[in-house]
Formats: structure tokens, C-alpha cells, sequence
């Protein structure tokens, strides 16, 4: 992407820390699309309170939930730019701009929460984080987004001929729709916010997500149906601005990392309990879960695995990842 002057930036930065004359505390803006409440949103919030206790009170986060700020793919724009501060986004969204985080994102790299954590909190997950440096953003730490199955309004889904031809939303990521495709469906990729209206008016048949998504979209009341075939475990990443960082000093850098590092288990508390409530509010709702034979969708995935993983730096990565234990 394109940098701005050394003026302009400066310029981005006093226009995005909203400092108070009383405090001398710098409020930080960070943009999330959960609603209030949600794990990730929480997080942040405890981030926030973390970084205000390292820093003696001198910054402070504000989070704006709800998609305030815009959909992921505007407010990661904005971060690189430094209109936004700090952003909570699925790597999903970043698409392929960060070749490491790609890896992340492929159709059952990830064997189980055990192993999906085993490797994102050790050398792997900080050779990930340290890649987003080059599209000019910071990442700091993982969030937990759960196992993404598939869910629809007509059907469960047992076997990859079910949904020959069947259109479901996805994020707009040139993986997922080559996912969905590779399994005989339509891959749709749009605003999550658009999802329920979409499926309710048969532009999509359904869509790909985990339970508290499922569960907090609503999406539950037009999709009856989901079927747990957990063919994504897409990591969550809290990034901040690189203009952003590259203003702060070195102690506040440090302070930054560790209210990160320390919101991680926190998040996961939430995420847990969060993943419990939502499978029962929406088996309340009349929901029908269904368990599915993975093995015939993992076949499904080698083009997939063919077309995004080429270079050898890559398939070291996966090769390293599939032996991590877990």
C-alpha cells in the first residue's frame, strides 16, 4: 500500500490521539464488528484497562463495537492509514496480503482447539505476528474466533454432494471461495452484516461461521440448520496502526504488548463460556445440529492446499504447523 509523507503522518497522528487537557490521557480508538458484550470486544476492553494500569494512566483504549467504524475490510484501510488506532479483525479479512497469516486461514490446518493454541502461542504464532509488519500494521496478539462449520436454511449437510450448488456467504477471501467451491458450492462473499437479510430473502442459501456468531447474528432464526464440520479455526488478531506504534515510545511499545499478551487468556474464558451459552440458545431456537464425517471434505481440500501453498517457505509453515502437537 501506498505510505503517507512524513507530514501527512504526523498530521494522521495528532488527528487520531484524542488527548484530554485535564488527564494528559491518550484515548485510543479501536474498531471491532461484534456487538457490545462479545468476547473480542470484552478483550479489548480488558487490553484497554491494562495498558491504562502499565502506562501510570497515560492511554487509555476506547472500543467501538458494532461496526461503528465501518466492516473489516474499510477499517483495515484505516488502520494502515492510522484513522484508526487499534483494530480487533479476523485474519479472513486480510485475504492473502500476508502470505504467513494465509496459512492460517486454510481448510483444516487447525486438528483441534488444543492444537490450534499449541501453535499460536509459541514460535509460530510470533513468526505470524512479526509478517504483519509489512502491510503496515502491528499485530499484537491471537483471539480466539471458534470453529467455523456450515449452516443453511434448507437442509444438514453430512457429505460434500450436499451442497453441490448451494450458495453460501463467505468473508471476501479468494481461500474461502475457493474452500467452497472445491465442496460443490456457490461461494457469495459479503458484508456479514447483510447475511441474515440474504438468507431470509433466498439471495444465499446460508452461510459458514462458529456458534456465537450463529447465535448473536441471529442468523440462527433464518438457518435451522448447522452442521459441524469445523473446516475453519481463523485466529483473531488485535493489530495497531504502524504510523500509530512507530509514534509511541519505546515503553509504551512494551506496555502495549503485554496488556495484549495478558488479555489472550481472558478472552478465551470468554470464548469458552460464550460457545456454550450460544449452542444452547440456539438449540433453543430449534436449531438442528449435525455432526459430520470430516474425512471426504478434507480430500476435498488438496486443489485448495495445491493453489494457495507454492512456495517453499509455505509448506515448510504448514509442514511445521501439522507437526506441532495437539
Amino acid at each position: 500500500m501506498l505510505h503517507l509523507p512524513k507530514m501527512a503522518a504526523a498530521a494522521v497522528i495528532a488527528s487520531s490521539l484524542m488527548m484530554s487537557a485535564a488527564s494528559a490521557q491518550t484515548v485510543l480508538r479501536s474498531s471491532d464488528t461484534h456487538p457490545d458484550g462479545y468476547p473480542t470486544v470484552e478483550a479489548v476492553k480488558k487490553f484497554g484497562e491494562l495498558l491504562s494500569e502499565k502506562t501510570g494512566g497515560r492511554y487509555s483504549v476506547e472500543v467501538f463495537h458494532s461496526a461503528q467504524l465501518g466492516g473489516e475490510a474499510d477499517t483495515i484501510e484505516q488502520t494502515q492509514f492510522g484513522v484508526i488506532d487499534l483494530n480487533r479483525i479476523s485474519i479472513g479479512a486480510f485475504g492473502t496480503q500476508v502470505p504467513e497469516a494465509t496459512v492460517t486461514q486454510l481448510p483444516y490446518i487447525f486438528r483441534s482447539a488444543e492444537h490450534f493454541h499449541n501453535v499460536l502461542d509459541g514460535p509460530i504464532g510470533e513468526e505470524i505476528l512479526a509478517a504483519f509488519d509489512a502491510v503496515d500494521v502491528v499485530a499484537l496478539a491471537y483471539y480466539d474466533g471458534g470453529a467455523r462449520s456450515f449452516y443453511n436454511s434448507s437442509k444438514p449437510i453430512t457429505t460434500p454432494a450436499d451442497m453441490d450448488g448451494m450458495k453460501f456467504r463467505v468473508m471476501q477471501s479468494d481461500i474461502f471461495v475457493d474452500m467452497v467451491g472445491a465442496l460443490g458450492g456457490n461461494a457469495t462473499p459479503m458484508p456479514y452484516g447483510e447475511v441474515y437479510s440474504g438468507i431470509q430473502t433466498g439471495v444465499i442459501d446460508g452461510a459458514e461461521n462458529n456458534y456465537p456468531s450463529y447465535d448473536t447474528a441471529g442468523h440462527a432464526e433464518v438457518a435451522k440448520f448447522y452442521s459441524l464440520d469445523e473446516h475453519l479455526m481463523v485466529p483473531e488478531v488485535l493489530v495497531v496502526s504502524k504510523i500509530i506504534w512507530d509514534g509511541l515510545d519505546a515503553d509504551v511499545q512494551a506496555a502495549m504488548r503485554e496488556a495484549a499478551k495478558e488479555s489472550v487468556g481472558y478472552q478465551r474464558d470468554l470464548w469458552a463460556a460464550k460457545e456454550i451459552e450460544s449452542k444452547a440458545a440456539v438449540e433453543a431456537l430449534g436449531a438442528t445440529i449435525n455432526t459430520v464425517d470430516k474425512t471426504p471434505f478434507i480430500e476435498a481440500m488438496k486443489p485448495v492446499y495445491e493453489k494457495y501453498v507454492t512456495d517453499p517457505a509455505l509448506k515448510d509453515l504448514v509442514a511445521r504447523i501439522q507437526a506441532t502437537e495437539g
